[in-house]
């Protein structure tokens, strides 16, 4: 470790707020790139780029809203450039499992001549209660595509705790870490826990994609809409019916079980009509 801050980009978003304070917890400087940081960062103003990477030795990447949204490949690498001006010394991306462009992009990384580390991240647990599936469970409700096709969804302090330990400790140089969830699980699945966990009825509704995006945008608006329409008709075809050991080969521990995260977001008032 050195004394120099480490940049979180995205730092406001799910990951990046949970990377940001496990490193502050440690004691390590950190540098939280947001549009309006103290150093802002901004990509879609890539003169903010060079202040933010300016004097830190380390970066975790991540593209708001997914590195499948149009453009975001060539921004990456363009952001990249700058970061091997600058002179960065580690860069931690966080990829999407099964995607295309997020191995466009993992290739990017890989290619750039900056030491690196991939966290590979199945579907987050935390979409349920922070995200856009959050208010139609708050209604009794999962309106999911997919059918039955099985998921290993993995809780967002998992990945950051795998971000974390990428950036503070030797041996991740290199490392492709594959992050998922301890077992496959279907929608319904996750519905009959959260109704458990919840202590009333959460029913799964089978849903067309086109529904799906409708709903997506009613909380994020089409442009998240649009993207998050696009990686669920790419992935939920079975192609991530399997668990990978990333956070064991990690961390050394299984990854936390949907039903733990459950229970710790329905202690923290995640379902709270007025959270």
């Amino acid at each position: 470790m050195t004394d120099q801050p480490i940049l979180v980009i995205g730092a406001t978003g799910k990951t990046g707020s949970r990377v940001a304070s496990k490193l502050e917890a440690k004691g390590v400087a950190v540098r939280r790139g947001a549009r309006r940081s103290e150093t802002p960062f901004d990509w879609d103003n890539p003169a903010t780029w060079a202040p933010a990477l300016n004097g830190v030795s380390k970066a975790y990447v991540t593209y708001f809203p997914d590195l499948a949204f149009p453009g975001a490949i060539e921004t990456l690498e363009a952001l990249i450039e700058v970061a091997a001006e600058t002179g960065l010394k580690h860069l931690v991306l966080l990829s999407g499992r099964g995607e295309h462009f997020a191995s466009m992009g993992e290739e990017a990384v890989r290619n750039s001549g900056i030491p690196f580390t991939i966290v590979r991240a199945a579907w987050f647990a935390q979409n349920f209660s922070e995200g856009y599936l959050r208010d139609p469970i708050l209604g009794g409700v999962l309106p999911m595509p997919g059918g039955d096709i099985a998921e290993p969804i993995i809780d967002i302090d998992d990945i950051a705790d795998v971000v974390v330990a990428a950036l503070t400790e030797e041996g991740h140089i290199g490392e492709r870490y594959e992050v998922t969830g301890p077992r496959l699980m279907t929608f319904a699945d996750m519905a009959e826990v959260l109704s458990a966990t919840l202590g009333r009825h959460i029913r799964h509704i089978p849903i067309a994609f086109e529904d799906f995006h409708a709903n997506v945008a009613t909380s994020g608006g089409e442009f998240v809409a649009d993207v998050f329409t696009s990686i669920a008709r790419e992935t939920l075809d079975g192609r991530n019916a399997h668990t990978a050991d990333g956070v064991e080969r990690a961390l050394g521990r299984k990854p936390r079980d949907f039903a733990a995260f459950a229970q710790t977001a329905m202690a923290s008032g995640a379902w709270s009509a007025a959270a």
